[in-house]
């Protein structure tokens, strides 16, 4: 196992994540009062096939040794988007499968909607900006496919990606409500390494990333009206809506819908 400071980090990050899913997300009748939000850790036990025991131990910070199958399992029982996944194996000290090309964390009902949207874009994802799962229409609009699955981050690519950056008609102009929201989200992930390692590349990276972070403001996620460029169609604007897939969920799924004509018969043009 790891130090004593990370086996701490690993069962906050546990408990957080169970406490975050409730019974009927993963197919558990509601019944009988609850003391605290979420799972019960006999239930993330026999999901995840582990003894409760076990999972107990790995909650209370003990110093035992999960193998990556386990990591596994608990992972797609708590519904672990990648960069989750990957802080969860950190944290436990083991090494980190490959990763996936896609996110099992989104629902199968979710890649159906954000199929049924096209050729409207629609994409969804995390509080940090990772990009979790998108349809053709996304794909053709920010040409996702290019990018290797683990730096499919909208923020990371608009400071560091001039390809990206060049399809947002209004960046630079809206870097500053894009950092701002991210640090408003991070209020919520201060000690979390992936998000830490996020920042410190931003800041090492971009100079403008630097420069904004250091002010300190913050905005909440808005919909709004975002202007593109298209290699091949030219000028778009999409009104886009943010809609979080519950109550407590930080997950987004955020589609565009054409702005003006121009925009409608372009998208409508699409095979």
């Amino acid at each position: 196992m790891n130090t004593p400071v990370l086996r701490r980090e690993l069962a906050e990050f546990l408990r957080s994540r169970r406490e975050r899913i409730t019974p009927d997300q993963v197919g558990l009748p509601n019944v009988g009062r609850r003391r605290t939000p979420g799972l019960r850790r006999e239930e993330v036990a026999q999901l995840a096939g582990v003894g409760v025991t076990w999972y107990t131990w790995l909650e209370q910070g003990r110093d035992i040794h999960a193998s990556e199958q386990v990591l596994t399992a608990i992972a797609g029982t708590l519904r672990m988007d990648p960069y989750e996944r990957g802080h969860l194996f950190t944290l436990a000290g083991s090494p980190e499968p490959p990763a996936e090309k896609e996110c099992r964390a989104i629902p199968d009902a979710i890649h159906t909607m954000l199929a049924k949207l096209e050729p409207f874009p629609a994409a969804v994802h995390n509080a940090r900006s990772d990009i979790l799962a998108y349809n053709r229409g996304y794909n053709w609009l920010m040409d996702v496919d290019a990018l290797p699955f683990e730096e499919r981050n909208t923020i990371l690519q608009a400071f560091t990606n001039p390809q990206w950056a060049s399809r947002l008609a209004e960046w630079p102009e809206s870097a500053p409500r894009v950092v701002a929201q991210l640090r408003a989200s991070m209020a919520a992930h201060v000690t979390e390494p992936s998000w830490k390692t996020l920042v410190k590349r931003l800041r090492q990276a971009s100079p403008l990333f630097e420069q904004l972070w250091t002010q300190h403001d913050i905005q909440p996620i808005r919909n709004l009206t975002k202007r593109f460029v298209h290699p091949e169609a030219g000028l778009l604007s999409f009104d886009y809506t943010h809609l979080w897939f519950g109550p407590t969920s930080e997950i987004r799924m955020t589609t565009y819908t054409p702005a003006d004509d121009e925009t409608a018969s372009k998208i409508a043009a699409l095979p």
